[in-house]
């Protein structure tokens, strides 16, 4: 196995609805450990940038949109598997498509509002979690 790091958001519907102490609970419950965490309302342009792998796509608008109307909690996240294994916590992208017990299962409303977000792939994770974290964060 091995340690990896990946982030973490607890998106602005799953803040608002207060869901934030079940998802860190999740996180604490799946073995990952919590290198760094921080809640913001992300900018505009820091959304934008954030989410430039999908500039081109439909949806890149309304998503830029959903992430800058409140505020998210950054987290990143250290542990064995971490990418697979936070990702297996979140549950598919479509919350009806998820599997019982996934967060975005439990919290997430469709595709877009879906309660959380995660890396993908370890040069993802190597592109976001420094996004928001400088390494002096990370403890």
């Amino acid at each position: 196995m091995a340690i990896e790091r990946t982030l973490a958001i607890i998106k602005p519907d799953a803040v608002a609805a207060g869901h934030i102490g079940e998802i860190i609970s999740m996180i604490e419950q799946a073995g990952l450990r919590i290198l760094a965490m921080k809640m913001k309302r992300l900018s505009r342009r820091e959304a934008e940038e954030f989410y430039a792998v999908h500039r081109a796509k439909p949806f890149y608008s309304s998503l830029v949109a959903f992430m800058t109307e409140g505020p998210v909690v950054l987290l990143a996240l250290e542990g064995d598997n971490a990418i697979q294994r936070w990702r297996e916590v979140m549950g598919k992208t479509n919350p009806a498509e998820a599997a019982e017990g996934t967060i975005r299962r439990r919290f997430g409303t469709n595709i877009e509002r879906n309660a959380v977000h995660g890396s993908d792939s370890p040069e993802t994770a190597s592109f976001e979690v420094p996004f928001f974290f400088p390494t002096a964060e990370l403890l």
